[in-house]
């Protein structure tokens, strides 16, 4: 059944006549009338007697109307609250980010969004892997450099960040362009035969970790570092409270190891109001400073 049809039935029905619904919705009449007829064809019945400028439901007209009325009527309301809604966000935002932006970003925006927008609620997962956004029903995801197989998802840069050397101050930078091996906190996944080739304030080295840990996350990293373990590459964004407050000192970045980190969504026609609403939140709390 045609439901554009059966709702142009029930409005001529409700007015009485073909000529009253007209000027009643502006459609043209013998729009309206095509369309009872295309929904009589469909139900094999005859909906309306026409004779001359009589108009009378016949027995299957009056019984179709009463049925479907009032569900129609709540359908159009339906959609009406839906569209209204759409104009401010709600509902369950379901949010992917790694590991460390979780811990370290993380909760700190999601309680000044959801002041904001007091009727959204954030369920957020802290996991490295790639979710499938779709698959998974996640509206958002966070990801570091995102690979090229994100292609059909749309996203927007949110920051930047870059890797840094950092050590406890009571440990000597080595001497400038030499080759000098150093006790180190490495992460899981950093290369056995890494070489790192820092570049700050002038001066410019090279260092050749000796990993005397491996561990799972940055987070870990740091406070091992902190503890006097040896050398350590943190995201500057991990290491900057501990360098300002000389808990740990800088050694130097790491040329070519630059961090993006971007805010990606499945790129349907009609973004949600509070994907839409997040995505421009991310943007601008992070547009004014040092790492956008």
């Amino acid at each position: 059944m045609n439901l554009d049809a059966l709702a142009d039935f029930n409005r001529v029905a409700a007015d009485g006549g073909f000529s009253r619904a007209s000027r009643r919705t502006g459609r043209p009449k013998a729009t309206l009338s095509r369309r009872v007829r295309e929904l009589e064809n469909a139900l094999g019945v005859r909906l309306i007697e026409r004779d001359g400028k009589r108009f009378r439901l016949t027995e299957d007209g009056a019984a179709l109307y009463q049925r479907t009325a009032d569900l129609l009527n709540e359908v159009e309301e339906a959609g009406r609250m839906i569209a209204e809604g759409l104009d401010r966000p709600r509902g369950v935002l379901r949010v992917s980010a790694p590991i460390l932006f979780s811990h370290s970003q993380l909760g700190r925006l999601a309680a000044d969004f959801c002041r904001r927008y007091p009727e959204v609620r954030i369920e957020a997962v802290a996991e490295d892997r790639y979710v499938d956004l779709m698959a998974e029903s996640f509206d958002v995801a966070i990801r570091v450099n995102p690979r090229a197989v994100d292609g059909d998802l749309l996203g927007r840069r949110i920051m930047r960040d870059h890797m840094v050397l950092v050590a406890t101050p009571d440990l000597s930078r080595p001497p400038a362009r030499e080759l000098t091996r150093f006790p180190a906190v490495v992460v899981a996944a950093e290369r056995e035969d890494a070489i790192w080739h820092l570049e700050g304030d002038g001066w410019t080295g090279t260092v050749e970790p000796y990993p005397v840990m491996r561990l799972p996350s940055y987070l870990v990293v740091r406070d091992a570092v902190l503890a006097g373990v040896g050398v350590a590459l943190l995201p500057n964004t991990l290491a900057a409270d501990e360098v300002a407050a000389g808990r740990l000192a800088s050694w130097g970045a790491v040329p070519k190891r630059e961090v993006e980190i971007w805010a990606l969504h499945t790129s349907r026609r009609l973004v949600s109001r509070k994907v839409q609403a997040f995505m421009d939140f991310l943007v601008a709390r992070f547009a004014a400073s040092e790492y956008s």
